[in-house]
């Protein structure tokens, strides 16, 4: 009968096994930082995406809302980006104002923090983007967004929101709602770049964000920004059930409606044929507008 073999480690095997466990704690803060949703190296020092809006220049057209939903597919009564009409004073004197509202890209957004299973992301950048595959549709990062900037999409059943058109950035063109502006309002490129007229415009103008007091640190600037505008109306309980109202629901429309519309554009507006969202190859990843 065999007598049972020797069951201490050699040498050899030790260094193995510190070998191998020296190369896991290697990669252990890679794969934090994945999870985490930052990428390997933090913040791009060459590169940080910001848009100036001139609400001066503002006529409440909505071209931006009407392109940012053909680029992006935005199912019928949601937006990515809308302009918020406020209407100030008493006849005959009464100022009427337009506010362009969007997802902030906040260098330091609460939503990122905020999401249990890291689905919200942010770019080296500074675009914040969600992982489809990865969102719960908790509704957490809604809940943390101090700007109301998010929804719930209807038929994915994920968080939804602007993404700058970052598949738009990735090939060195500009986001659909700047394209389409008619007043040239909105001003789009890398703030870390001195020539860029986003740059120019944030060291030479007085430019504001919304809410300062959250420390988000926003990077969609305003110029002649009436904070008035702003906060108008939001005492006013029926303005802001006209606001929140449900348009599917008003229209009388089905899931299955607001679901045929959807198909229309489906794989053939920009974003569906070229919009990877997926965190894994975006962590690392810098726009080359």
């Amino acid at each position: 009968m065999d007598e049972p073999k020797n069951k201490t480690m050699g040498r050899r095997e030790i260094l193995k096994l510190g070998g191998l466990t020296f190369v896991g704690l290697a990669t252990l803060p890679s794969a934090l930082k994945l999870f985490a949703g930052t990428g390997e190296n933090g913040p791009s020092s060459k590169v940080r995406y910001a848009m100036v809006i001139d609400l001066k220049k503002c006529i409440g057209c909505n071209a931006c809302v009407v392109a940012c939903k053909q680029e992006n597919n935005v199912p019928l009564g949601f937006n990515r980006t809308w302009v918020k009409d406020v209407e100030r004073g008493t006849y005959p004197q009464v100022t009427r104002g337009f506010t362009s509202m969007l997802c902030n890209h906040c260098e330091n957004p609460i939503c990122n923090r905020n999401c249990p299973v890291h689905a919200t992301y942010q770019r080296p950048d500074g675009i914040v983007l969600v992982d489809y595959d990865r969102c719960l549709g908790c509704k957490y990062c809604m809940v943390s967004c101090p700007y109301n900037m998010r929804f719930a999409h209807p038929s994915r059943k994920t968080a939804d929101k602007c993404t700058f058109c970052v598949h738009r950035i990735d090939r060195g063109l500009k986001p659909a709602c700047v394209e389409a502006c008619i007043g040239k309002s909105r001003v789009f490129g890398n703030m870390l770049d001195p020539k860029s007229e986003v740059a120019r415009l944030i060291k030479t103008k007085p430019v504001h964000v919304l809410k300062p007091e959250q420390n988000t640190k926003p990077h969609v600037f305003y110029l002649n920004l009436d904070y008035m505008m702003v906060e108008g109306n939001k005492a006013n309980f029926k303005y802001m059930k006209y606001y929140r109202r449900n348009i599917v629901k008003e229209m009388g429309l089905s899931e299955a409606s607001v679901s045929d519309v959807s198909s229309v554009l489906k794989d053939k507006c920009g974003a569906d044929r070229t919009y990877n969202y997926k965190l894994k190859d975006n962590i690392n990843k810098v726009g080359s507008l």
